[in-house]
């Protein structure tokens, strides 16, 4: 994780402070704190906008962009959606989501494994908050540090596919205590994989007793509109 890694870590820090266990350690609390500052201005540029964000988190290949193409497809006719990529590389997400007609910033991370504030700060000023009802924020394909970085979105879920087994709220249980929605993905392909839809959930609930739980298939569109009430009555509780 980023406390061990380093990777949220710019390379002179890193260089500077190997060897010094302490030092990189405050260095890093500093950059948490500064990203915490960041993420409340996001917010409140985003509050005073009515734009609601929400930050999908989860691993490379989870589906991820295939929900916020079910998204767009399912209300994008009477909500405005605009998309934020993370990537280490190439903007094909972003590409992906602009043929669907709705803007997409792609963020190009480079080495590093999450957003932070600052990333995402930049992006927002590429858009056009005023005219949006949703901001759905792609984040870099992981299941641990994207966990430590708080964006400033109203909203943060993680994603997990059929395919990558029912044992990984375990395995990764922060990412989950950290969130308030679990999906499951790719639901389609239960019949031919072995994944227990009530395992996950159940190690969701005892991780974080009031994450709520989806599952859907963005292929088939199964499940598509009950995450999509649930986004649009989040939206209403905050802009009430």
């Amino acid at each position: 994780m980023c406390e061990e890694c380093g990777c949220g870590l710019p390379e002179d820090v890193k260089n500077k402070a190997h060897g010094h266990h302490h030092e990189e350690v405050n260095v890093y609390r500093s950059l948490l704190e500064e990203n915490e500052r960041q993420a409340d201005g996001n917010r409140e540029h985003l509050f005073e906008h009515k734009c609601f964000a929400v930050n999908l988190m989860g691993s490379p290949g989870a589906g991820k962009t295939a929900l916020l193409e079910a998204l767009v497809r399912k209300i994008g006719d009477k909500h405005r959606i605009a998309g934020v990529e993370g990537d280490l590389a190439t903007d094909r997400d972003a590409e992906r989501l602009r043929k669907l007609g709705i803007e997409a910033v792609q963020i190009v991370t480079g080495s590093t494994c999450h957003l932070d504030a600052k990333s995402l700060h930049k992006a927002l000023h590429e858009l056009k908050l005023k005219d949006l009802h949703f901001l759905l924020v792609e984040n870099v394909g992981n299941l641990v540090c994207p966990a430590f970085y708080d964006l400033g979105c109203h909203l943060n879920g993680v994603l997990l596919s059929v395919t990558e087994g029912a044992d990984k709220v375990a395995k990764y249980p922060v990412i989950f205590r950290k969130s308030q929605f679990f999906a499951v993905t790719k639901i389609d392909l239960l019949p031919h994989v072995d994944f227990s839809l009530e395992q996950p959930k159940k190690e969701a609930k005892l991780l974080n007793g009031g994450i709520r739980f989806f599952s859907f298939s963005a292929k088939t569109g199964e499940g598509v509109d009950q995450f999509a009430d649930y986004l649009i009555k989040e939206r209403e509780v905050v802009f009430s």
